[in-house]
C-alpha cells in the first residue's frame, strides 16, 4: 500500500504544472508584441500621447515657476513703494511731502531710497514735428539719483544720473519707452515739452517697476529748472533688509506723513510676481485633465488590442493549455503583455514630455525643470492602466476551453 501511495504521489508530482520564472514570463508576454509590431506601436501611441501631455504640462508650469522664483530672488521681495493715497473726507488731492524720501530713509532697517515725481502736463516725442497728443503712452517723470540702486536696475545703454548730469536737460529712458520712441543708443535726442533733451542712458527691463519702464526720466534738479516740477514725489521706493521689511511697512506711512499717515499708501511691487508664482499651476489643471482623458483613451485602446489578441491567438492558448499551462499562467501571460505594451507607451510618453519641456524652456530662455514625481507618477499611471486594461482579456483567455480553442481552428 505504501509503495502504491508513493507511486501515486510521484505521479501527482509529474503532472504538476511547472512554474514560470521571471524570464519565462517576459518571454511569453513579449511574444504577442514581437509578432504584431505595427499594432503595438499604434496602441502604445495613445498611452504615449496622454503621458507626454501630462509630463509636458507639469514641466512647463514648473519651468515657468522656477523662472519667476529666479526673478524674485534677483529682484528681492524687500522693496516697498509709498505713494499718495486718497483723502478721507475732503476729497482734495493728496501729495507727499517734498522731503518724503529723506523721511523714509530715516526708518530703521531702510538701506536705500529713491523717488520719482509725475510730470503729467509734459510729454516726450521723437521730434517737435510729431503732434503733441501722440505720446505713445510714455509718461515723463522726475527721478532721484538713488532710484537705480533701489530698483536694482541695470543700464542697457549709456549711464545713469549723477550729481553733474542730473542738473542739465538729459533723460534716461525706460526699456519700453526707448522702443516706442525708436531710441537705440545714448547720445540721441528727444523732444520733451518745448526743448530737446539728450538721452544719456536706456534701462534694462524692470519687472518690479513697470511704470518706470514706460517713462522718460529727467533729473530731479533739471525737472525743477526746465519742466516746472514742484518737488513733490509721487512714488517713494525704499529697499530694506529682509528681516525688517515687515516693521518698515508698519512705520513707513507714519514716518513720511506723521499728521496724516492714512494719506500714504504703501504697496509691495513684488506681490504680483509672488501671486503669479503661487498660482502658476492653476490653469495647468485643465490641461492635466485633458492629458488624463487622453491617457484613459489610450488605456481603452490597450484593452481593445488585448481582446483582439486573445481572439486571434485562441489556437496558441488552447495548445498551451493542452500542454499543461494553468489558467493562472495564461492570465499572467496576458497581463504581462498588457503591462509591457503600456510600459512601452509610458516610457515613450515621459521622454516626449521631457523633450517638449526642454524645447519650451530653450525657446523662452527658462530653466528646464521636470519634477521627478511627474515622470515617476506618469509611468506608474501607465502601469496601473495597463494592469486594469489587461485583466479582462487575461481572464477571458484563461477561461477558454483547450478542446474548443483547438477545434475552432
Amino acid at each position: 500500500m505504501r509503495a502504491r501511495d508513493g507511486e501515486r504521489a510521484r505521479g501527482r508530482r509529474v503532472l504538476r504544472a511547472a512554474r514560470l520564472g521571471p524570464r519565462d514570463v517576459l518571454h511569453v508576454g513579449s511574444a504577442g508584441l514581437r509578432s504584431r509590431p505595427v499594432r503595438v506601436v499604434l496602441s502604445a501611441l495613445g498611452i504615449a500621447i496622454g503621458i507626454a501631455t501630462m509630463v509636458a504640462v507639469v514641466g512647463i508650469s514648473s519651468s515657468s515657476k522656477a523662472q519667476l522664483m529666479r526673478e524674485l530672488d534677483a529682484l528681492g521681495t524687500n522693496m516697498l513703494v509709498a505713494s499718495p493715497g486718497e483723502a478721507m473726507f475732503s476729497g482734495e488731492k493728496v501729495t507727499l511731502p517734498r522731503d518724503a524720501a529723506g523721511r523714509a530713509g530715516r526708518v530703521d532697517g531702510v538701506e536705500s531710497v529713491g523717488a520719482t515725481g509725475d510730470l503729467k502736463k509734459r510729454s516726450v516725442r521723437r521730434s517737435e514735428k510729431i503732434p503733441k497728443d501722440e505720446t505713445g503712452g510714455i509718461s515723463v517723470r522726475a527721478s532721484t539719483e538713488g532710484l537705480l540702486k533701489v530698483l536694482r536696475g541695470r543700464m542697457a545703454r549709456g549711464s545713469w544720473f549723477n550729481t553733474a548730469n542730473s542738473r542739465y536737460p538729459s533723460v534716461v529712458l525706460g526699456h519700453v519707452a526707448a522702443k516706442r520712441l525708436g531710441i537705440v543708443a545714448a547720445g540721441q535726442q528727444v523732444w520733451l515739452d518745448d526743448r530737446y533733451f539728450t538721452v544719456i542712458g536706456i534701462l534694462d527691463p524692470l519687472p518690479l517697476a513697470p511704470d518706470v519702464e514706460r517713462s522718460a526720466l529727467a533729473g530731479w534738479d533739471a525737472s525743477k529748472k526746465y519742466l516746472g516740477f514742484d518737488g513733490h514725489p509721487t512714488s517713494v521706493y525704499e529697499r530694506s533688509t529682509d528681516a525688517t521689511v515687515n516693521s518698515v511697512r508698519k512705520l513707513l506711512a507714519a514716518s513720511i506723513d506723521p499728521e496724516n499717515p492714512r494719506n500714504v499708501q504703501v504697496t509691495d511691487p513684488s506681490a504680483a510676481l509672488q501671486a503669479k508664482a503661487a498660482t502658476e499651476g492653476a490653469f495647468s489643471t485643465l490641461l492635466l485633465g485633458l492629458g488624463g482623458i487622453a491617457l484613459l483613451v489610450g488605456g481603452v485602446g490597450v484593452a481593445n488590442t488585448m481582446i483582439i489578441s486573445v481572439l486571434e491567438r485562441r489556437y496558441e492558448i488552447g495548445l498551451r493549455r493542452s500542454l499543461g499551462a494553468t489558467r493562472g499562467q495564461i492570465r499572467v501571460q496576458f497581463v504581462t503583455e498588457s503591462l509591457m505594451l503600456s510600459g512601452l507607451g509610458g516610457a515613450a510618453g515621459v521622454a516626449l514630455g521631457a523633450a517638449a519641456t526642454a524645447a519650451y524652456a530653450l525657446s523662452g530662455d527658462l530653466p528646464w525643470v521636470v519634477p521627478p514625481w511627474a515622470m515617476a507618477g506618469g509611468f506608474a499611471a501607465t502601469l496601473a492602466i495597463g494592469t486594469v486594461a489587461g485583466l479582462y482579456p487575461a481572464v477571458r483567455a484563461s477561461r477558454l476551453s483547450p478542446t474548443l480553442a483547438l477545434h475552432a481552428v
